[in-house]
C-alpha cells in the first residue's frame, strides 16, 4: 500500500478491497472464474467498475490476491491456535487439535472460499498457480512446525514424515468440513471436532 496514504485512506480502501473479494468469492463460487465478470464482481460489490480496476490491475489479479488473503487469514488462524496453546501449557497433540478447530471455524466462517481453495488445488493451468502454492506451503508449514517440536520433545516418533503428515492433517480438516457442509450440515462444529480430535489421537499419539 502506498505509504503516503492516510490511515483513513488506508482503511478505506482495505474496505473496499474486502468489499471486492467477498462479491468474488461468492460469485465465482456461484459460476466459475471464467463466467463471471469484473461488471459483475463490482454490481455485487456495490461499487463502480473502475474501483475494481484501481484496486486491481485485472479479474485474475483479484482473485488471485483473494487466494492469498483467504489463506492468510487460515494461516494465522492455526498459528494463534499453537501458539495460544503453548501460552496455557498444552502439549503439541492439543496443539494440533487447537488447530483442527481453528479450520474448522475458519471453514464454517468462509465457505465458499474454501471450496475454491480446494477446486484450484488441483489446477495446474491458472496464472496463479505459483502463489497459490506458496501461500498453501505457509498454512502447512504451521502444522510441520508443531509436529517438529513434538518430534523433539518425545511426544511424537521420529519416524513421522512430517511434511506429510502435515499436509494429511491440513487436507483432512479441508475435505472433512466440506463433506460436513455438503452432506452432513445438521452436525455441529463441535460433533465434527470431537470426531477428527478421536482420529488425531489415534492416529499421531498412539493413544487409546
Amino acid at each position: 500500500m502506498d505509504s503516503s496514504t492516510t490511515p483513513g485512506g488506508r482503511s478505506r480502501r482495505e474496505a473496499t478491497r474486502q468489499k471486492l473479494y467477498e462479491a468474488a468469492v461468492t460469485l465465482i463460487a456461484e459460476q466459475g472464474f471464467s463466467a463471471t465478470t469484473v461488471d459483475e464482481i463490482a454490481e455485487r460489490a456495490g461499487v463502480a467498475k473502475g474501483t475494481v480496476y484501481y484496486n486491481f490491475a485485472s479479474k485474475s489479479v483479484l482473485f488471485e490476491e483473494l487466494l492469498r488473503h483467504g489463506v492468510g487469514l487460515l494461516t494465522a488462524s492455526l498459528r494463534e491456535a499453537a501458539e495460544r496453546t503453548a501460552r496455557e501449557g498444552g502439549t503439541r497433540v492439543d496443539a494440533l487439535d487447537a488447530m483442527i478447530r481453528a479450520g474448522l471455524v475458519f471453514i464454517d466462517r468462509y465457505p465458499a472460499f474454501t471450496q475454491l481453495y480446494v477446486a484450484e488445488l488441483w489446477r495446474t493451468n491458472r496464472a496463479w498457480q505459483s502463489t497459490l502454492l506458496v501461500v498453501r506451503q505457509e498454512a502447512v508449514a504451521v502444522v510441520e512446525g508443531v509436529l517438529r517440536e513434538g518430534i523433539e520433545h518425545g511426544e511424537f516418533s521420529d519416524e513421522i514424515d512430517v511434511p506429510l503428515t502435515a499436509a494429511a492433517l491440513v487436507g483432512m480438516v479441508l475435505v472433512a468440513a466440506l463433506d460436513w457442509q455438503a452432506f452432513q450440515p445438521k452436525r455441529s462444529l463441535d460433533d465434527v471436532h470431537a470426531a477428527l480430535s478421536r482420529l488425531l489421537q489415534g492416529r499421531v499419539s498412539g493413544k487409546g
